[in-house]
């Protein structure tokens, strides 16, 4: 059995932190990394960049007078399938990175899910084959927390990017406030069984925040992990 996570599925409420905490992991020294989280080098596969390709579509065909496809005017998606097209992507990325060879590598699969489109339905459209080689680290946030720091993570002129991103707080309250994670399991380590296929995951918890200093995410996300690789390497 290989020592790393083949694949980690990182996922919680917006701004709960899976951005710090890929940030963190990236900048760990990779040995150290390897022998003391149990992670590769790092492929990451995150919805984020579909989703606002389809905002910069949707201006652009805006701006030369035609029908806006996915979004309305106020960037709200027209149909919710568009939240499972997004994972569906990841799927393809996921198989080409597979394709084009994986050893000694870790996929990190992130997303956030809410509302209609909760976790336990995005469990059943992540492939199969993304499911049986990865385990789950669920960042556990309340939707209080997860508001304020959207709010604070906001640069409107780093929109685009993954770690500064921010949603208006109607949009965050529309597709977000419901969360099912605890609809899925209480437990703070176990495995669920999405498509019938037991998947591990452990729970890092985010508040009081520890994703905003190093030094504090460094022993939390080790303990998370640590309890995540025994139930994975089984």
């Amino acid at each position: 059995m290989s020592d790393i996570f083949h694949t980690i599925i990182l996922t919680a409420r917006p701004a709960a932190g899976k951005s710090e905490v890929i940030d963190f992991l990236k900048k760990l020294d990779p040995e150290r990394r390897k022998k003391e989280f149990h992670v590769g080098e790092i492929v990451e596969i995150d919805d984020f960049p579909y989703i606002w390709e389809k905002f910069e579509e949707d201006k652009i065909l805006e701006e030369a007078g035609r029908e806006r496809l996915w979004t309305d005017k106020k960037l709200y998606f027209k149909e919710e399938w568009a939240w499972d097209f997004f994972l569906l992507k990841m799927n393809v990325a996921f198989a080409k990175h597979v394709a084009g060879g994986d050893a000694g590598k870790t996929v990190l699969f992130e997303f956030a899910r809410g509302g209609k489109n909760g976790i336990r339905h995005a469990l059943d459209v992540v492939s199969a084959d993304v499911l049986k080689k990865a385990g789950i680290l669920y960042i556990q946030v309340s939707y209080e927390e997860s508001v304020r720091k959207n709010r604070r993570r906001f640069k409107p002129e780093l929109a685009h990017s993954i770690l500064y991103h921010s949603l208006p707080d109607e949009k965050m309250e529309f597709y977000y406030k419901d969360n099912d994670w605890k609809e899925i399991t209480t437990e703070m380590q176990g495995a669920i069984k999405p498509q019938n296929i037991s998947v591990p995951f452990s729970v890092l918890v985010n508040e009081p925040e520890v994703t905003d200093d190093f030094k504090k995410l460094e022993p939390a996300l080790k303990e998370s992990l640590d309890k995540l690789w025994k139930l994975y390497r089984k």
